[in-house]
């Protein structure tokens, strides 16, 4: 089963403090070898194959690579001022671990981290392989608790990432192969943002409806 959108939202705490995965309304059934081909999911949290149209289960392990980098630090991993620069850093694995915070990080979270945003779907770790890491040995194992800054946690208590508005336009863009299309939007956005400042503000959408 691939759930196809594992992101912050959907992990859930039970009053247990057992984790729980939620939200299998775009999962699908991989049947034998066969790949699949919809695209589907969180634009941010897509790995590199969905955004081709073909692909596995590994899917959900590169959307876990990017669940800890954003539980790690509170960022996201791939960001950009569009469409294409997200998508370009997705592609080619585009990220750092230069924010403050991974210097707290142990080595082997960041050794995870690296295996799981691996482009080529063949070389990155299976789920199997991942729950096998040092770093879980680690976290299992007990020893001394780990420290966690009281930055990070406030920032993942506010953790929202980017605006629903701007997830659904994402997701709406995402699925538009026909690059001619997402071309004309372009073209009439600019005609649309008369002062040029790459928003469109309430007047300027008045003046347009």
């Amino acid at each position: 089963m691939v759930h196809r959108d594992i992101k912050p939202e959907n992990i859930m705490l039970a009053s247990n403090d057992e984790l729980k995965l939620i939200d299998f309304g775009l999962s699908k059934r991989q049947e034998g070898n066969k790949k699949l081909k919809t695209i589907a999911g969180t634009p941010y949290y897509m790995a590199p194959e969905v955004l081709d149209g073909q692909y596995d289960s590994k899917c959900d392990t590169w959307s876990l690579g990017v669940l800890l980098y954003v539980f790690m630090s509170g960022y996201l991993p791939f960001q950009g001022e569009n469409r294409n620069e997200v998508f370009y850093k997705i592609q080619n694995a585009k990220y750092h671990f230069d924010h403050k915070e991974f210097t707290d990080c142990t080595d082997n979270v960041i050794d995870l981290i690296k295996k799981l945003l691996v482009v080529n779907p063949k070389v990155r770790l299976s789920a199997g392989d991942a729950i096998k890491h040092p770093w879980f040995k680690r976290v299992d194992g007990g020893g001394k608790p780990m420290k966690i800054d009281k930055a990070v946690l406030d920032r993942l208590g506010s953790f929202k990432g980017v605006s629903k508005l701007k997830k659904a336009a994402m997701n709406m863009l995402v699925k538009m192969a026909d690059q001619n299309s997402i071309e004309n939007l372009r073209v009439e956005f600019v005609k649309l943002d008369k002062d040029g400042t790459g928003m469109i503000n309430a007047e300027e959408l008045k003046i347009a409806i």
